[in-house]
């Protein structure tokens, strides 16, 4: 799902700065600060980048995965840190034609997904998306890298961890985890990953098999949302471009289609053995 990422789940830029990330960095820059740090000294306690640690304190990104357990730990925050976290918006940091359904996502009751492109961004593990990002040209800085994968993750510990949980459905096409994008260690920390994913109450993960003779889905990845106002809308995404959808009639096409690829995907129990024996064949 686009979050101003590059490659196919996304094509951006750097992140504007967000109220909520611009007060959370000021707050770690006071607690570093208070602790006898140098930004430069708590990059190398911390072990990430200077660019990294510069970035959040700037408002620029969001914290990385582990960022906040090891400023919490050496800055003696007293839990400030992690419970500030909570309250970070990423609304600014993504493109132009996605913020209104990141915005909306937040409170969603439910969230359909249809990819057949690679595994969907709340799914995928840190080293899957960095390979996603570093296979599609043109290449980029490391620290930019650094800054989507993080975005990323803040994503996912926003809406997968969300104190009231959304109703996920996700289909993923066989033939995208046949690919072992990033190679063989990725492909199995990934397979690890959705094989634990599928087992949480609130998510719903199926696959649709590489033979498959009837597809509803041959137009393209499908996202549908259901809000907090028990509306429905849909996203539609291409290279550079995406369309929130929220006309009646073209709503009901892609209620049908989702329907119907459910049924012809295997079911979440079938998906779940697939999987294993998929990750054992590795």
């Amino acid at each position: 799902m686009t979050d101003e990422e590059p490659g196919p789940q996304g094509c951006g830029k750097e992140p504007e700065r967000s109220d909520s990330l611009q007060t959370f960095g000021a707050v770690v820059k006071a607690f570093r600060e208070r602790a006898g740090y140098t930004q430069e000294a708590w990059a190398e306690e911390s072990g990430y980048s200077l660019s990294t640690c510069a970035g959040v304190e700037q408002g620029r990104r969001f914290p990385p995965p582990g960022f906040i357990d090891r400023a919490e730990d050496k800055f003696d925050a007293f839990g400030a840190l992690r419970k500030a976290s909570k309250f970070l918006s990423r609304g600014h940091g993504l493109a132009a034609w996605f913020r209104q359904w990141a915005k909306m996502e937040l409170t969603a009751l439910s969230l359909y997904t249809y990819e057949c492109r690679v595994v969907p961004g709340l799914l995928q593990t840190e080293a899957y998306a960095r390979a996603l990002i570093e296979d599609v040209p043109p290449s980029m800085a490391e620290e930019r890298v650094d800054a989507y994968i993080a975005d990323r993750a803040g994503r996912q510990q926003a809406l997968l961890g969300r104190r009231v949980p959304i109703t996920f459905s996700f289909i993923i096409e066989q033939a995208v985890l046949e690919r072992r994008t990033g190679g063989g260690e990725v492909t199995e920390e990934l397979m690890d990953h959705l094989i634990e994913c599928a087992g949480h109450r609130n998510l719903e993960l199926q696959i649709m098999p590489l033979v498959q003779p009837q597809h509803a889905g041959l137009d393209g990845t499908i996202m549908l949302m259901e809000t907090a106002e028990m509306r429905w809308y849909g996203y539609s995404e291409g290279q550079e471009t995406g369309q929130l959808i929220s006309d009646e009639k073209a709503l009901s096409r892609l209620h049908m289609r989702y329907a119907k690829l459910r049924s012809q995907a295997l079911t979440p129990a079938d998906s779940l053995s697939l999987l294993k024996r998929m990750r054992g064949a590795l």
